[in-house]
């Protein structure tokens, strides 16, 4: 490597260009090996660079959305449910609905792929370029009930108020009190009309009154959901999560 390459290597590290540094003497052989012009070796070097940058955006993004596990749409097995088609599932990776602000409600029993989808379609939006959080109801009732006193609520609140899509799994999972849900309510307030939200369910908004400590507050709830949705049934008999479950078992069945 020549002293000029090492200087260049240094300027570009000054301009905060770090990962095209490391790459210049690859790019530079690359340009006299194919014989690029000029402005060939301009346009390569700075689309390194962007690219570079750009996969580094994908992982903060990533890591800001706390995902439990990452499994995209191309993972999911569409065949396999009655009530969503590819077009319809291709639709919905388009994220049309994201500009427009409308929430998603993913309703089925335990297993039906609810949480996949959301997730699926939260690393889209990712890949796009927005900020997307992720949550348990349980876990943001937590962080709800104790934001004024613990730190690390603060940011997770902070973290989901600050993203373009926020996905909540497990919505009325288990009941909340008035407390609660008047927690919840200021939350889903705010992110009205700033975000969209993902909720995953086994149960549907005419139920969720049942499970929640206050109707007024219930009500004021759903009308800032239900204002632009899309509800999308899962199948209600087949289980994706049994359906692909690996066993310690050899497929042949045991003779006694």
């Amino acid at each position: 490597m020549t002293k000029t390459v090492q200087i260049l290597q240094e300027y570009f590290r000054h301009l905060r260009m770090t990962e095209t540094a490391n790459e210049l003497p690859a790019l530079l052989r690359n340009a006299e090996k194919m014989s690029w012009t000029y402005q060939e070796f301009l346009q390569r070097l700075l689309m390194y660079e962007l690219e570079r940058r750009e996969e580094k955006n994908v992982e903060k993004r990533l890591k800001w959305a706390q995902f439990p596990y990452q499994k995209t749409l191309d993972e999911f097995h569409i065949e396999e449910q009655r009530s969503l088609s590819t077009r319809q599932l291709n639709q919905l990776r388009e994220l049309n609905w994201l500009e427009q602000q409308y929430n998603l409600i993913l309703l089925g029993p335990q297993g039906a792929g609810k949480t996949h989808i959301g997730i699926g379609l939260g690393i889209e939006a990712i890949h796009k370029g927005y900020k997307v959080a992720f949550s348990t109801m349980g876990e943001l009732v937590h962080f709800l009930k104790t934001e004024e006193y613990i730190r690390k609520s603060q940011i997770q609140l902070k973290r989901i108020r600050e993203s373009d899509l926020v996905i909540i799994d497990d919505l009325m999972y288990m009941a909340i009190d008035q407390r609660e849900a008047n927690l919840f309510f200021h939350l889903v307030n705010h992110l009205y009309e700033r975000s969209s939200i993902i909720l995953t369910s086994n149960k549907g908004p005419e139920e969720w009154s049942e499970l929640m400590g206050d109707q007024g507050i219930m009500m004021a709830i759903l009308d800032r959901l239900l204002h632009r949705v899309e509800v999308i049934q899962l199948n209600e008999n087949d289980s994706y999560r049994m359906k692909h479950r690996t066993t310690i078992f050899e497929k042949q069945s045991v003779q006694n």
